[in-house]
């Protein structure tokens, strides 16, 4: 890793309860990083919300709420101004691809969390890896 890089590793239990700390982390990483010159309050709020979005589904979905499992968020800013998020689960896997778009006309409030990142993030992916899964998302910071 390079000395201008950041790298945050965290490692949470498997609950809900741990989603407003790794979003804050999110808004405050955001707001404090130098080579972002877009608009700040944006950005953390976005990163905020994919990083609750996706903790929720590790959490819920993946590793089906089983107190025993973890959820490890890995968050890196490389020295070419790309912001990687990337969070890992114990569950089956799914195909990202193979996500319906929402029903908007639904009431329903579940069901968009991967649309929600999808259109917030550069590049969205996930995949199977060491026995478990990693969903990643990347954001250009140069605007």
């Amino acid at each position: 890793m390079d000395r201008n890089s950041i790298e945050v590793d965290i490692k949470v239990p498997n609950q809900t309860r741990y989603l407003s700390l790794i979003g804050r982390i999110g808004e405050d990483l955001a707001k404090e990083i130098d080579r972002f010159d877009g608009d700040r309050e944006t950005l953390a709020y976005h990163l905020n919300l994919v990083l609750t979005e996706a903790m929720v589904n590790a959490i819920k979905h993946a590793n089906a709420n089983d107190p025993d499992k973890m959820v490890h968020v890995y968050i890196t800013i490389s020295d070419e101004d790309i912001l990687i998020i990337k969070v890992y689960d114990a569950g089956q896997g799914f195909d990202i691809n193979a996500i319906p778009p929402p029903d908007f006309n639904a009431l329903e409030d579940r069901g968009r969390g991967i649309f929600i990142i999808k259109s917030l993030m550069d590049t969205v992916k996930y995949e199977r890896i060491n026995g478990g899964n990693v969903l990643e998302m990347t954001k250009s910071l140069r605007c």
